[in-house]
C-alpha cells in the first residue's frame, strides 16, 4: 500500500494537515504520518478535543517506531492553532513531526 493509498483511506491529500478524530485508527494515522515524513520530510497532525489528541499522540508514538526502523529519528513539536468549523473558531492542537 502506498502513502497516497493510506492518506486517501483516512481522507487526507498529501500536502494537507492530517486530521485526527477520537475515532481514528492509530495505526492508519501512524502509517500516514510515517509516509508523509519519508516523502516530504515533515508531517502535521491536527486534533480537536481530548479524545482526538489522545489518538494523535498515540499515532505519533507508533509512527516514531516505524521511522526508527528506517533510521529516521523524529521529534514532535506541539502547537496551538485556530480552525474555523461551521463559522465558529475552535482551538486545535497541531503536532509537527520532523527529523531531529
Amino acid at each position: 500500500m502506498s502513502v497516497l493509498d493510506i492518506l486517501a483511506a483516512i481522507g487526507v491529500s498529501p500536502m494537507n494537515v492530517i486530521k485526527v478524530s477520537s475515532e481514528s485508527r492509530t495505526s492508519a494515522v501512524a502509517g500516514a504520518v510515517a509516509g508523509v515524513v519519508r516523502e516530504h520530510g515533515r508531517a502535521e497532525v491536527q486534533a480537536i478535543g481530548a479524545g482526538a489528541v489522545n489518538q494523535a499522540v498515540k499515532a505519533v508514538a507508533i509512527a516514531r517506531g516505524y521511522l526508527q526502523e528506517d533510521g529516521i529519528e523524529v521529534v514532535c513539536l506541539p502547537e496551538f492553532t485556530s480552525v474555523d468549523i461551521s463559522g465558529k473558531e475552535r482551538t486545535a492542537i497541531k503536532l509537527v513531526v520532523e527529523p531531529r
